[in-house]
């Protein structure tokens, strides 16, 4: 089987999305925190669980996606890549994979996060999209699409409720202005 180029700029798009995740953001921070590991692992799993079936499922050789289809998974490839080094830079020393905060944590409100409260999980769905766009029949597009969503939604609400704990009505304004991890969405 010969790789396509459009396959070949999808596997582009995930390697310039993955990164800053894996090279650029702080990993083992010695601080103390809190941690939410049960809905993380939960919604994570649930994450990785859409993204599977993404790449599992195919289109039929029969019924390649079509330059639309193409275009539009490029296109999603790239907001991916652009959403996740911008968060990972201005999270900062805030990053972690499990919900959680540092006892000196702060709230980040700039670049990406001034645009959605979560940009990491827009990145995921942005990439998540491009890989659906690509490579996945549409029956299999949906099941993968509400899997992730419903895993988002469980990791967003875990961390809003900590930020809310922690920073009170500085977060509920942050909340009530800028939507979780779709633009223009509520």
């Amino acid at each position: 089987m010969t790789l396509s180029a459009e396959r070949i700029a999808l596997g582009v798009c995930w390697l310039a999305w993955a990164w800053p995740f894996a090279f650029r953001a702080p990993h083992y921070q010695k601080r103390a925190s809190i941690t939410a590991m049960g809905p993380t692992v939960a919604g994570l799993l649930l994450e990785v669980l859409a993204i599977v079936i993404a790449l599992a499922f195919r289109l039929p050789p029969s019924q390649p996606p079509g330059p639309v289809r193409v275009l539009a998974s490029i296109v999603a490839g790239a907001i991916s890549a652009v959403l996740s080094w911008t968060a990972v830079k201005h999270l900062g020393r805030q990053f972690r994979v499990n919900a959680g905060l540092y006892e000196d944590h702060e709230l980040v409100r700039t670049g990406p996060y001034g645009i959605v409260r979560h940009p990491i999980y827009s990145s995921v769905l942005a990439i998540l999209l491009s890989t659906i766009l690509l490579l996945t029949p549409w029956r299999w597009a949906a099941v993968s699409l509400v899997l992730f969503v419903v895993g988002t939604e469980i990791r967003v609400r875990t961390e809003d409720h900590l930020l809310a704990s922690r920073f009170g009505r500085e977060f509920a304004e942050y909340r009530r202005k800028v939507p979780a991890y779709v633009p223009f969405v509520r």
